[in-house]
């Protein structure tokens, strides 16, 4: 996979990436999407939702402050996607964790047909069945087999499946991506995740044909600038400055070079 090719899809095409999604981390989604090269807005009110998702190429969805309003906002803006036929990311954060979490997920996802759900081990354990528990949003104790409960979802509900961790799965159409860039620092800095759902939201958007190689890219591309710009920084806090800049400075060369992804069924 030309994982470049991607990259500069996304910075050709510029997407706009319409976000509802958590309030903690919402200005690093919106800055990680400039970074990248493409558009990010984030409406949350019901009364715009159809109208900016109609706007847009792809609609990322975070539960990560979740309140029933807001999945109602979701709901309007998903069903908007999929009239418009553009890519919904949907990062389950937090399942696991509480029912109305799970109920919620479960909504949104029977509302809507939802192209790629993204979440920790332990989140997509849950969304799959598996009697798991998410530590608030950190991934709690997964006993079975990662790839196949991405397999098996992917498959269950005809979408790409991503579990983020030391090393990521991508699963979807068949096929199965696993990406080993990145660097133990992203764990010290809140919003890694959320930011990674904002990259395969605009990776997807650039790319609707082929969305869990772009999921694959997105996530390799945002990973490699992690390597880099850990070496540039002293901690969490200049890590994150330095990681936009990484992200904005990138270049084939550094991907090709850097570039960890594996795929196979």
């Amino acid at each position: 996979m030309n994982i470049y090719s991607f990259l500069q899809a996304v910075r050709e095409q510029r997407p706009l990436v319409h976000h509802i999604t958590n309030w903690v981390t919402i200005f690093d989604c919106a800055q990680v999407v400039k970074s990248f090269g493409a558009s990010p807005v984030m409406a949350h009110a019901p009364e715009e939702a159809d109208a900016m998702t109609s706007l847009g190429s792809a609609l990322v969805l975070n539960i990560g402050t979740l309140t029933t309003e807001l999945v109602g906002s979701m709901k309007l803006s998903a069903t908007a996607a999929n009239r418009k036929g553009i890519p919904i990311v949907l990062d389950v954060c937090g399942a696991g964790a509480t029912a109305f979490r799970d109920r919620k997920c479960a909504e949104i996802l029977d509302a809507a047909k939802i192209d790629v759900i993204k979440g920790n081990s332990s989140e997509i354990a849950r969304i799959a069945g598996q009697a798991v528990e998410t530590k608030g949003v950190d991934a709690g104790q997964v006993v079975a087999d990662l790839r196949e409960i991405a397999v098996s979802l992917s498959e269950m509900r005809a979408c790409t499946v991503v579990i983020t961790g030391a090393e990521d799965i991508v699963a979807g159409q068949g096929k199965v991506f696993v990406v080993r860039n990145g660097h133990p620092m992203m764990a010290n800095l809140v919003g890694t995740g959320c930011m990674a759902t904002s990259v395969i939201g605009t990776f997807a958007g650039a790319t609707p044909g082929q969305i869990p190689e772009a999921a694959a890219a997105g996530l390799a591309c945002y990973e490699i600038a992690a390597e880099q710009a850990v070496k540039k920084s002293d901690g969490p806090s200049s890590f994150k400055q330095q990681l936009f800049d990484c992200i904005y400075r990138l270049d084939e060369k550094q991907i090709r070079a850097m570039q960890q992804v594996s795929a196979g069924a």
